[in-house]
């Protein structure tokens, strides 16, 4: 049962052209990848094969049969009853795709129900291995979207795609927000359903997880196809420049201290030795009901040195971050920023010291008002008037790898990777002391990605700003991070000079993230694709 599509052409009024005679197949047992920048036309294209590109798409071919059924005259009715049997489709933003109104086990249940797989007193035991499959605790079955972490709504999501055992699988950044076990996993799960003779389409900007799964690699920009074949060939000799220009992007420890955004790799400008203290924790723990979710952890992060963490989804990091920034309180410890109490003070008494402490948050389209314009949501923090405020808002944006014509945009008109650029761009916008970054990156394509990071080394370099990095791409850990945090568990169980604990790690849960990073091992991919 082949998927096919024949000529692809969306658009969408304004003249948007985001996707422009597109083709390519995926057979039974294979994984076909689409990279490319952020507005590419990956996700359009993904989601066109399920009738999903949009109400005011419009979709022209000259054939799309998908998992040997021909689409092509599909109405709604006709894929409401198909869609999730014969292809399923993981998106990219989890918390945006479940319904807030319901439990993650009724989610998955609907799939069951809609293509009558099963009784109803079949249907709990269903959910409950599919959760299994995915690495979710079976328990988790009663809890909202908003009770789990992120790492685990995007695996219900995933339990949810595949609920129906359709031949098909569409993941758009099926592992975004997952830490590396994790992804391991799912990884090893979608490999296994490959193996079983599931089709594949993957759209991901983590080259090195195409890598690791992919057997042909499409790399699309502006909409077109630019170069195609096999993953090993594409990643290790690829002929086009903008594949080259994706594959010199990728943070590794070889990257520390030049710029990604540079094919040439030039020296990132030299920042001072790390100055003053400027945010500490002392023993702080912090409990919800009969759960410790952070557990006596503490650190010093001076000006100018970023401070990353690491750890499984669940280990503690992003609540810990909420710490830092003072939007929780610590159950038990102390929180300093500039040698003065944070935590455990009034809001009133920290609310003229919050522009020194800025965050770049791990769902960006949670943290804005939908009804602000990108204009509205970047100026709000601003001390800049009139004129000059719309000009500051046009240089951040430009900082940021946009443009003057995303100002009237509303967020849910930009792309995944879009939001989280203008989430940056506010956060840097107040010139902070001290940044959080709880993911910033992670739903980046390797181009933009590379943009950020070095617009974040630059503020550094020119500011002295300190930031706190969250992140489970342990590479992009690598690349920025001068002390890197150990988390399992709310505990941190291993800390250090970023290289030391990744070259030479004493603690075996560290041991265990770092085998299972993916690698872009191009010699590796290019053995694998000759065999």
């Amino acid at each position: 049962m082949s998927t096919v599509v024949s000529n692809l052409h969306v658009t969408f009024p304004g003249a948007v052209h985001a996707v422009r005679g597109v083709s390519f197949s995926v057979e039974p047992g294979e994984c076909v990848a689409l990279v490319g920048e952020s507005g590419s036309g990956k996700s359009v294209t993904a989601r066109a094969l399920v009738g999903l590109a949009g109400e005011a798409a419009v979709v022209r071919h000259e054939g799309l049969v998908v998992a040997g059924r021909d689409t092509g005259g599909f109405a709604d009715r006709d894929w409401r009853r198909l869609r999730g049997r014969l292809a399923g489709l993981v998106l990219q933003d989890a918390l945006v795709s479940l319904d807030p109104l319901r439990t993650i086990g009724d989610e998955i249940a609907e799939t069951l129900r809609t293509h009558r797989i099963g009784t109803a007193a079949e249907r709990p035991a269903r959910v409950a291995a599919l959760l299994e499959s995915v690495a979710v605790p079976p328990d988790r079955a009663r809890s909202h979207p908003h009770e789990l972490s992120g790492g685990q709504r995007q695996r219900a999501l995933i339990a949810a795609a595949i609920a129906a055992d359709p031949p098909l699988l569409i993941a758009d950044e099926p592992t975004t927000a997952l830490d590396v076990t994790v992804q391991a996993q799912l990884l090893r799960l979608l490999a296994r359903r490959k193996a079983e003779g599931g089709a594949l389409l993957l759209v991901s900007h983590d080259l090195a997880v195409v890598a690791g799964i992919a057997d042909r690699v499409l790399v699309m920009r502006e909409g077109r196809i630019v170069e195609q074949g096999p993953v090993a060939r594409v990643l290790a000799a690829p002929e086009h420049e903008y594949t080259r220009i994706l594959l010199a992007a990728v943070p590794t420890a070889a990257s520390r201290g030049r710029r990604l955004s540079s094919p040439g790799r030039e020296p990132l400008p030299p920042r001072a030795a790390p100055g003053e203290v400027v945010l500490s924790a002392t023993g702080v723990h912090k409990r919800f009901g009969d759960r410790s979710a952070v557990q006596d952890v503490g650190f010093e992060l001076r000006r100018g040195e970023t401070l990353g963490v690491v750890g499984e989804s669940g280990s503690g990091k992003t609540t810990l971050a909420r710490i830092a920034l003072g939007l929780l309180e610590p159950s038990a410890g102390r929180v300093l920023l500039g040698g003065e109490d944070w935590s455990g003070v009034p809001e009133r008494r920290r609310r003229a010291r919050r522009r020194r402490l800025q965050v770049v948050s791990q769902d960006p389209l949670g943290s804005f008002d939908p009804r602000y314009t990108v204009e509205e949501i970047i100026g709000e923090g601003l001390t800049e008037r009139g004129r000059a405020r719309r000009d500051r808002v046009v240089e951040l944006l430009e900082r940021v790898g946009l443009g003057a014509d995303h100002l009237r945009r509303r967020p849910r008109r930009l792309s995944g990777g879009q939001r989280q650029r203008v989430a940056i761009a506010r956060a840097v916008g107040p010139r902070p002391d001290v940044l959080v970054c709880d993911e910033p990156v992670s739903a980046l394509d390797v181009s933009i990605q590379a943009q950020v990071l070095d617009l974040l080394a630059e503020l550094q370099a020119a500011d002295g700003t300190a930031l706190l990095f969250i992140s489970h791409d342990l590479g992009v850990i690598h690349h920025v991070a001068d002390r890197v945090l150990v988390m399992q568990g709310g505990r941190v169980v291993e800390e250090g000079p970023v290289n030391d604990v990744f070259t030479g790690p004493s603690h075996q849960y560290t041991r265990e993230l770092l085998a299972a990073l993916p690698s872009l091992d191009l010699a590796g991919a290019g053995a694998r694709g000759d065999a």
